[in-house]
């Protein structure tokens, strides 16, 4: 089959892009498993927050803001972060990084920490901090809003092709799947996990990707304990967080570790180190787990994203690398990639805001 452009990766990140990229041609987007978002989309537990991630991550999640709100994808929430007497560096630095960007950010009394969040142990911290502004995210919706605007542009997603395996064919290429050959002149690797699995077997070099798994439970809230009013509880060094879920309570204990690209499962250890310091922090009791599960969330060295032409293999663009950021920023990746496949640059309002493409180029991996 012939098109414009080949997107390999059907998740959050493949879908936007090809949703974007369809507005400026003929786009297939080829995802390995039977249905699109499988992996980390599927998996992720997403709040909206202006005040997470380094420099280049904050732009981009302030620039995807309008889409969400159009679109209805955000429900009030707030996060709440706590630190105890040695984490007041940590604290410090969240509130000096928190003044660069608009949304609310302040610290409050320990006296206002526990009427937003009355199940913290008291004797656990010593600060806080609140953010009223952060919003759980509708990840389904957004992830189907992509696809529906893939489609609607006239773009196809093909499911179940399995490894796709992309090669330099003339001044184009070509990516072989179990259902059939797809030929373009660009290619979009938006593979996540797997997305230095597709560059190797392409003969690109890698952007040094490492998936990390991260675990996330749910549990059973005491009968009488309203939950739903509830801000996120996050740990000022991101050692655990839990929030309202459906009714329940979902914690995570924010781990990071390094795995290869798979169909990730929680691990036993994980979720009791989970349980623990919840236990520690509040006056919840884990006495019955409804659910747990485990997903990848891959980062680079800088942990920015990566987005640009690779620069040995003309018509290889990368789209890797969002770490637990890809939900938040999507539609300004979208519209950073198709923008810099089709015109070499950004979005003019993601370049007023300060970004350059060449902080998002995986050159800079490489000190190109």
């Amino acid at each position: 089959m012939e098109t414009d452009f080949i997107v390999i990766g059907g998740g959050v990140a493949g879908a936007s892009a090809g949703c974007e990229l369809a507005a400026h041609g003929r786009v297939v987007v080829l995802e390995r498993e039977d249905a699109p978002g499988y992996h980390t989309t599927g998996r992720s537990a997403a709040l909206y927050t202006e005040n997470y991630g380094n420099r280049v991550i904050r732009i981009l999640t302030i620039a995807s803001k309008p889409f969400f709100d159009r679109q209805g994808f955000l429900s009030p929430r707030g996060v709440l972060f706590v630190g105890n007497a040695a984490q007041g560096a940590s604290i410090d630095r969240a509130l000096a990084d928190g003044k660069a960007f608009p949304q609310t950010f302040e610290e409050i009394s320990k006296a206002d920490a526990l009427r937003l969040l009355p199940i913290l142990q008291p004797d656990y911290f010593t600060r806080a901090i609140h953010e009223p502004d952060a919003t759980d995210m509708d990840v389904h919706g957004i992830h189907q809003a992509f696809l529906k605007g893939l489609r609607d542009r006239g773009g196809q997603l093909v499911t179940a092709t399995g490894d796709a395996i992309a090669r330099p064919v003339g001044s184009g290429w070509e990516v072989e799947t179990r259902q059939g050959t797809f030929r373009a002149p660009v290619v979009v690797n938006a593979a996540g996990a797997w997305a230095d699995v597709v560059a190797r077997a392409a003969g690109v070099r890698p952007i040094g990707l490492v998936p990390k798994r991260r675990t996330a439970i749910t549990f059973d809230a005491p009968a009488e304990t309203p939950v739903h009013g509830w801000p996120m509880g996050l740990d000022i060094d991101e050692t655990f967080y839990f929030k309202p879920e459906a009714g329940r309570v979902l914690a995570s204990p924010a781990d990071e570790t390094p795995s290869e690209p798979c169909d990730a499962q929680p691990d036993e250890y994980d979720i009791a180190v989970c349980v623990d310091r919840i236990e520690q922090a509040t006056t919840l009791k884990v006495r019955r787990i409804t659910h747990k599960w485990a997903g990848l969330r891959s980062f680079v060295a800088d942990k920015t994203p990566v987005v640009g032409e690779a620069p040995e293999a003309p018509g290889f663009f990368w789209c890797a690398g969002q770490g637990g950021y890809g939900i938040m920023t999507s539609p300004a990746m979208g519209r950073a990639v198709a923008a810099i496949v089709t015109s070499g640059d950004l979005p003019e309002d993601l370049a007023a805001m300060g970004l350059a493409a060449a902080e998002l180029a995986p050159g800079r991996l490489f000190g190109a």
